[in-house]
């Protein structure tokens, strides 16, 4: 693989949803995630990592099964993890003794262990050989929040299949009563979402994390809604990505204060968010840190 980076960044990501259930909460009804306290939405780290992958896995062929080397993806929908690490570890032969070198190996074939990391070490007894240890990734995001409350919709959908001939015969009454069976979605008319990014380094020394492969994210940032389409997620689309590149590894500024140099505001405070266009982000280039620049992703 390349060199490793040896820059520090910081990033703000923002992208927004219409009409759409951005990350359902499965512990409310599939419902959008919202803290309770201050009516705020949520999208998980998980989710937006899992839109990454599968963009790897179309820009670097892993979705049908010939992966350019060095970018197969390890955390896929179905796959077996313990027979992911033993795939490769076999490829490897003697080579894959120590943990260290299996750790290494790990991070060489799959990008998202080299990005984002992962624990490689489940497994005991006979499947102690395929341990792999803990890999820190160089990559981390955090949840994304909505700028706004947020007010999630329940709507009413007719459902015109069923799916057992129990279902079926509980239909045909319902329809002799002249009732139909119906179904529930849920959506948010619109929300802009805020997540902060970081990348370390110090971590993309152990793991290889090289600028080809931050390119490779800068592009799935920009890409991964346009081959995430359902009819669940409505419309989302990125918006804005802010950068804070540091002329060290350790960095030069606290990522907090940097992040508070970028402003979402509402256009018309007096009416509810529609579109992006009620929005304005600002970012405050003026005084900035020495050895910190600024760079725009999106």
């Amino acid at each position: 693989m390349a060199n490793p980076i040896t820059n520090r960044y910081d990033f703000i990501y923002i992208f927004d949803v219409r009409n759409g259930n951005p990350n359902g909460d499965p512990d409310a009804g599939n419902a959008p995630r919202t803290d309770p306290e201050t009516g705020h939405g949520f999208v998980s780290d998980v989710c937006l990592k899992r839109k990454i992958r599968n963009f790897i896995c179309l820009a670097k062929g892993a979705a049908n099964g010939s992966p350019a080397e060095g970018y197969d993806i390890y955390v896929k929908e179905g796959s077996i993890l313990q027979g992911r690490r033993k795939e490769k570890l076999e490829l490897a032969g003697d080579s894959a003794k120590s943990i260290e070198a299996r750790r290494k190996i790990m991070c060489d074939h799959f990008f998202d262990v080299r990005m984002f990391g992962g624990v490689l070490s489940t497994g005991t007894g006979e499947h102690m050989k395929l341990n792999c240890g803990q890999v820190r990734g160089p990559v981390q995001l955090t949840f994304a929040t909505s700028a706004d409350p947020i007010v999630p919709l329940e709507q009413s959908v007719t459902r015109m299949a069923v799916e057992t001939e129990r279902e079926a015969k509980d239909q045909e009454k319902r329809q002799e009563e002249g009732a139909r069976t119906m179904g529930r979605k849920s959506i948010v008319p619109y929300a802009l979402y805020c997540a902060h990014g970081y990348i370390s380094p110090h971590f993309a020394a152990q793991t290889g994390f090289s600028e080809e492969d931050l390119g490779l994210l800068k592009q799935s940032l920009a890409m991964m809604f346009e081959h995430d389409r359902s009819a669940a997620r409505g419309q989302m689309a990125p918006q804005v990505c802010i950068a804070f590149r540091h002329d060290s590894a350790l960095g030069n500024a606290p990522a907090h204060k940097l992040f508070e140099r970028v402003v979402v505001e509402r256009t018309s405070p007096e009416k509810p968010p529609r579109s992006y266009a009620d929005y304005k982000v600002t970012v405050d280039e003026s005084n900035l840190p020495a050895g910190v620049t600024i760079e725009r992703w999106l």
